[in-house]
């Protein structure tokens, strides 16, 4: 099967879910951190799977390899700063 549409891709799929569970996770976190850690935490998560629809978009699997190492680094980013709001 030929993956023509970003919406296919088993990966965007779970980092869509990714960013549902951190959304409703981050609605806990105390108001004074909307625009500090709860902010930062939410950019990354919707980070990942806007990086992996945009490098299924490119042309080349070299630019689509940039843009899922660029989502992994997000992804890192996320559960790194889920620890540190522990």
């Amino acid at each position: 099967m030929t993956v023509t549409h970003h919406e296919q891709l088993e990966v965007w799929q779970q980092a869509m879910e990714l960013v549902t569970l951190v959304y409703d996770h981050t609605r806990s976190f105390p108001r004074d951190e909307i625009y500090g850690l709860t902010g930062q935490i939410r950019r990354a998560a919707v980070s990942v799977p806007s990086n992996i629809a945009e490098g299924q978009g490119r042309r080349s699997t070299k630019e689509f390899l940039n843009h899922l190492s660029m989502a992994r680094g997000s992804l890192i980013e996320v559960r790194t700063q889920m620890e540190i709001a522990k």
